[in-house]
């Protein structure tokens, strides 16, 4: 089964597990703490652009005003969610898959996929808590061949 990796729920840990993720997926070394806090709020940033860029796609799922909306997520204690992992599909090119822990044999269900339409293949893994914490997950290689690509 694949371990989280603790990531703390400091309203960036949404950001912190795809950055995270990203380093894993394209082989460089885990990030340090502050790395990875540099990361988080570099994509935070670059995820708040990619909702104004794509503001006619994006608008109708936001709730509330969009500008509002916007101008709160580039605030590093403010949690990002469903929309918030969409656009970081988009700023990365890469696919996201997030879990949630389930009875399964392997201990995980996959609940949500973006970013398909850039790859399939080895995609970011995070884990979802509920409550709005997510937190990256790692999970072993060969496992991971055999058991999710098929899909």
């Amino acid at each position: 089964m694949g371990s989280g990796l603790g990531i703390p729920g400091d309203g960036r840990c949404l950001f912190r597990s795809i950055a995270h993720g990203a380093c894993l997926r394209e082989g460089k070394p885990s990030p340090s703490e502050n790395l990875q806090k540099e990361l988080a709020d570099e994509l935070r940033s670059k995820v708040a652009d990619e909702f104004i860029k794509r503001r006619t796609d994006t608008e109708w799922f936001l709730e509330g005003d969009f500008d509002t909306y916007v101008r709160q997520i580039r605030k590093p204690h403010i949690w990002g969610g469903e929309p918030e992992l969409l656009m970081c599909s988009h700023v990365l090119q890469m696919p996201i898959t997030v879990y949630m822990s389930s009875n399964s044999p392997d201990g995980l269900k996959i609940i949500a996929e973006y970013g398909q339409e850039y790859s399939k293949e080895n995609p970011i893994r995070v884990l979802y808590h509920g409550y709005g914490h997510y937190d990256a997950l790692q999970m072993p290689l060969a496992k991971t061949k055999s058991k999710w690509l098929s899909h």
